[in-house]
């Protein structure tokens, strides 16, 4: 199937030729007329920008360690040195500088920070109070909306999650919807403002669903998946019609003609921005045949799916996911059953992607199980290995690690012990596989932010000012 680029759409949405056709040259925002910047699509800087400032701490080593590093084999008796938010060095034959501080693993298990790349915590929730899901917007499309703007930085569940081990995660909108929203890459910092825990330079995404989800009528939504298809088609062609008009108005604007700016819609705006590449697409979707026809669909228009959520029966096409270089972020738990659409779900998922070549990655959608991601990552291991698949401790950590960041585009910088990378490092209890095991140290930028023995520390949220803590309960990873 031929795929049109945005510049062919946008050209027979404006009335021109589709047939190989070059996009004009665009503009620099510099040569536009005076915009009010909300009115701007192409404003720069981009409005709301992350406040996130790394964490400060001395040179630390950690030694006598048992590390994963998610991108390497097991290391015996090793040491890992943080200095100035990065790692430095990991290895068995790593020189301590006199001026780190040294912490004795003791044959400890050690792996990077782990990344949570589908959560909906701080937006959606749970416990929460009736009316508190702020992650679901009404309507048939509500694509412009982007879902920091529900973020609650003091959701006391941010507490429980970084006790667990979880430093980064992407938040998602719901899955009411064809076209749900904009995505944000958090780091789990204390903070005031959702801003203050944007990771640095990570991109958006959109989220998009299909199945049972969107497609359960009411409230303008369509009635079936064919309608739902019909709707994404749609939405796709009239977001490269309003691409077209705001090229024409940046061709004239930069040529020195008077022209007034095409209204602005936060919809079509971010539809646009995917299918430009500039915003990857997330789709929430279990069975084979949908995953197989929104594949056709990033055809049709141009687009470029950056994983497929849930992804329940991704384990019956993983040579077409790999062929089309699609990571799924799945679940390890047995989720069987609970809808008709995830009636064939197994828990070797990610075990058989990895197997055929692709990109695994476990994330939570629950903020309980976004407690518990190292032992999902232990569930799918052991399902592996009873598949015949020999699937190994290197392979799964990397589930919950490096996985995730290159799902959020983000492995350059994140997700494994390398030098160079950020420093977020967890010493565990015991093996991290172990449904005994939990965090005892958590660190990010080389910070240490947890300590399980100190759990009688007060919380950070204000929410739970006040409230009575039993020692070694509250901190805990439920």
């Amino acid at each position: 199937m031929r795929i049109l680029g945005l510049a062919a759409l946008s050209a027979a949405a404006a009335g021109g030729a589709t047939a190989q056709v070059e996009g004009p040259a665009v503009a620099s925002p510099a040569s536009f007329p005076a915009v009010a910047r909300g009115l701007d699509p192409y404003a720069d800087p981009p409005a709301y920008p992350s406040t996130y400032r790394e964490l400060q701490a001395p040179p630390t080593a950690i030694i006598n360690a048992v590390i994963l590093t998610a991108a390497g084999p097991r290391i015996d008796g090793g040491t890992v040195l943080m200095r100035e938010g990065r790692i430095e060095a990991v290895g068995r034959d790593v020189a301590v500088p006199t001026d780190a501080r040294v912490i004795d693993a003791a044959g400890r298990w050690v792996t990077p920070g782990i990344i949570d790349p589908h959560a909906h915590i701080g937006a959606g929730s749970s416990p929460g109070a009736a009316g508190g899901d702020s992650s679901n917007e009404n309507g048939p499309n509500p694509g412009g909306v982007w879902v920091e703007h529900s973020v609650w930085p003091q959701d006391p569940m941010f507490e429980r999650a970084l006790a667990a081990g979880v430093v980064t995660m992407q938040i998602l909108p719901g899955s009411s919807n064809m076209f749900n929203g904009r995505t944000v890459v958090l780091r789990n910092v204390e903070a005031l403002s959702p801003q203050a825990m944007k990771f640095p330079d990570a991109r958006q995404g959109l989220k998009m669903a299909c199945g049972e989800n969107p497609s359960s009528g009411g409230a303008g939504k369509p009635g079936t998946r064919a309608g739902a298809m019909m709707g994404y088609r749609n939405t796709f062609i009239a977001a490269a019609a309003y691409a077209a008009r705001w090229d024409a108005y940046r061709r004239k604007t930069a040529a020195g003609e008077r022209a007034d700016p095409p209204g602005r819609d936060l919809t079509l705006e971010t539809v646009a921005g995917a299918l430009r590449g500039d915003i990857p697409v997330h789709i929430h979707c279990y069975r084979a045949d949908e995953m197989l026809q929104m594949i056709d669909l990033s055809h049709e228009f141009g687009f470029r799916i950056a994983a497929f959520h849930h992804a329940l029966e991704a384990f019956k096409i993983a040579p077409e996911l790999v062929r089309e270089g699609v990571p799924v972020v799945t679940w390890a738990g047995d989720w069987s059953g609970y809808k008709m659409e995830a009636y064939d779900s197994i828990m070797e998922n990610a075990a058989f992607i990895e197997a055929a070549g692709g990109v695994a990655a476990l994330h939570s959608d629950d903020v309980m199980l976004m407690q518990h991601l190292n032992h999902e990552a232990g569930r799918a291991m052991t399902a592996g290995r009873e598949a015949g698949l020999a699937t190994t401790p290197e392979q799964a950590i990397r589930w919950i690690t490096l996985n995730p960041a290159r799902v959020l585009g983000l492995d350059d910088r994140t997700g494994s012990l390398e030098p160079g990378k950020i420093a977020d490092v967890i010493v565990w209890s015991a093996d991290p596989f172990s449904v005994y095991s939990a965090p005892d140290l958590v660190f990010m930028d080389g910070t240490q932010v947890h300590d399980r023995a100190a759990s009688a520390a007060a919380p950070r949220s204000d929410f739970e000012l006040g409230h009575v803590r039993r020692p070694g309960v509250a901190e805990a990873p439920r």
